[in-house]
C-alpha cells in the first residue's frame, strides 16, 4: 500500500483555546500555581455548570483532584472500603477503575457487559453480590450513560453504595438527569488529554455526602486539618496544622484548573461536534459488516468520548489487521479496552476465564475506536469515513 500524501491524523488531540492559554497565563503571572483561587473557582464553576441543566444541584460538593483515578480512590476511601470488603465493576474498562480498591486492600468482583451497550450489565451485578460487597462501580463507557436506575434500585435493595466512574461522561444525562447530579454516593470526572474538555491531567470528585466531601477534602492533601491554601494565603499568623489521617497528595494545580476554567465553558459545544462526527460515521457505516457504536436513547446527552466499530466476521479482517491498514492510511486509533480479565495481574489474582464474560470478550475481539474529538475538520472525517469503507466495502 502506498504511503499516504496526507499528513498522520492522530487518534485524539485536545481542544485548547485562546481564552485557556490566556488563563495559565494569568495563573503564572498571579505568583500563586498549586492549589489555589483557580481551583476554587473551578470547583464552584463545576458545581453551577452541574445545575445549568435544570438538574437540582443543591447541596453538591465538587472536590478537584489530579485525576480521576485519585478521585475514585478518595471516594471509595471516605465510604470506608477497605480489607474484607468486595467491590463490583465490569471487566470491560481501563484498570484504574479496579485498582483503586486494590489500593485500599478491599477485593474486586468483575461483571461482563451488556453487548448493546457495552455497559456493565445490571444482572451480572445483582448475581455477584455476596455478603461482602460493599459497593459498585458503574462506568458509563464511551460517555453512554450506564442503567443506573436499575444498579441504583440494586443499590438500595442490598444496602451498597454507589460511586460512578464518569471519566468518559461529560455531559453524560441518564432518566433526563445529568450524570454527577444522580442519586449514586458519589461521582468522579476526568478531565485527561482526550476527555471532552482537559485540564491536561485531573478529575473532580462530586458527592452530595457532606461527610463524604469533608474527608476527602483533608485525605486530597496529606490529612491535614486544615487546606494549605487558607494557610499561605492568611494575612496573620496561621502556620499550625495536624495531621489527623495517612493522607495523599491528590490536590489539583491552579495551573490545571485555570484551563478548566474555560474549557467548562464550551463542554457543550465539544461534545455537540464530537456527536456530529459520531453521527456521520453511524450513517456512513450503516451499510457495512459492523455493528455501529450504540447510540443513547431519544432526549438524553452522549458525549461521545469515544467511537467504538466492531467488526462482523463477514468484514473477512481480523480488527488487528483493520487497525494496521488503518495506521498504514495514516489514521490513528485505538482499542477500548484490553478487558481486565485478559490482563495478568487481575486474571491471575481471580483465576479468570474468557469464558466467565463472554460479551467483554466478543466485543473486545471485535472492536476499535475511530478518531472522534471537537478538533477534527470535516474533511477529517471524511478521510476516515472514506478509509473504513475502502477497507470494508471496496469499489
Amino acid at each position: 500500500m502506498a504511503a499516504p500524501s496526507l499528513p498522520f491524523l492522530p487518534f485524539a488531540l485536545p481542544e485548547i483555546g485562546e481564552d485557556d492559554i490566556a488563563e495559565v497565563v494569568d495563573t503564572l503571572r498571579s505568583g500563586w500555581v498549586t492549589t489555589g483561587p483557580k481551583a476554587k473557582r473551578f470547583e464552584a464553576d463545576f458545581q453551577a455548570w452541574l445545575g445549568d441543566a435544570g438538574d437540582n444541584a443543591e447541596g453538591l460538593h465538587c472536590i478537584a483532584v489530579n485525576s480521576a483515578t485519585a478521585g475514585l480512590h478518595l471516594a471509595l476511601e471516605a465510604i470506608g472500603i477497605g480489607p474484607g470488603d468486595e467491590v463490583i465493576t465490569t471487566t470491560h474498562t481501563f484498570t484504574a477503575t479496579a485498582e483503586v480498591v486494590r489500593y485500599l486492600g478491599a477485593d474486586v468482583k468483575l461483571v461482563d457487559i451488556d453487548p448493546a451497550t457495552l455497559n456493565i450489565d445490571p444482572a451480572g451485578v445483582e448475581a455477584a453480590i455476596t455478603p461482602q460487597t460493599k459497593a459498585i462501580i458503574p462506568v458509563h463507557y464511551a460517555g453512554l450513560a450506564a442503567d443506573m436506575p436499575a444498579i441504583g434500585a440494586i443499590a438500595r435493595k442490598h444496602g451498597l453504595k454507589v460511586v460512578e466512574d464518569a471519566a468518559h461522561a461529560l455531559p453524560t444525562t441518564s432518566a433526563g438527569r445529568r450524570v454527577g447530579t444522580l442519586d449514586s454516593d458519589a461521582t468522579v470526572f476526568s478531565f485527561y488529554a482526550n476527555k471532552t474538555i482537559t485540564t491536561g491531567e485531573g478529575g473532580m470528585l462530586v458527592t452530595r455526602d457532606a461527610a463524604l466531601a469533608k474527608r476527602a477534602r483533608v485525605m486530597r492533601l496529606h490529612g491535614m486539618s486544615r487546606d494549605a491554601f487558607d494557610r499561605f494565603t492568611a494575612t496573620v499568623p496561621s502556620w499550625y496544622y495536624e495531621i489527623v489521617a495517612p493522607g495523599f497528595k491528590y490536590n489539583l494545580t491552579d495551573i490545571a484548573a485555570a484551563l478548566g476554567i474555560h474549557q467548562l465553558k464550551k463542554a457543550h459545544a465539544f461534545a455537540a461536534r464530537r456527536a456530529a462526527i459520531a453521527a456521520r460515521y453511524n450513517a456512513a457505516f450503516a451499510d457495512l459488516p459492523v455493528i455501529t457504536a450504540p447510540v443513547a436513547p431519544a432526549g438524553e446527552l452522549h458525549p461521545w468520548h469515544l467511537y467504538v466499530l466492531r467488526l462482523l466476521p463477514a468484514a473477512g479482517i481480523a480488527r488487528d489487521a483493520f487497525i494496521e491498514r488503518l495506521f498504514a492510511l495514516g489514521i490513528g486509533c485505538s482499542v477500548h479496552y484490553i478487558p481486565l480479565h485478559l490482563q495478568p495481574y487481575w486474571r491471575d489474582r481471580y483465576a479468570l476465564r474468557a469464558d466467565d464474560f463472554p460479551a467483554s470478550q466478543q466485543a473486545y475481539e471485535q472492536m476499535l475506536s475511530l478518531p472522534v474529538y471537537s478538533r477534527m475538520t470535516d474533511a477529517d472525517t471524511q478521510r476516515v469515513i472514506a478509509a473504513v469503507r475502502g477497507l470494508l466495502a471496496p469499489a
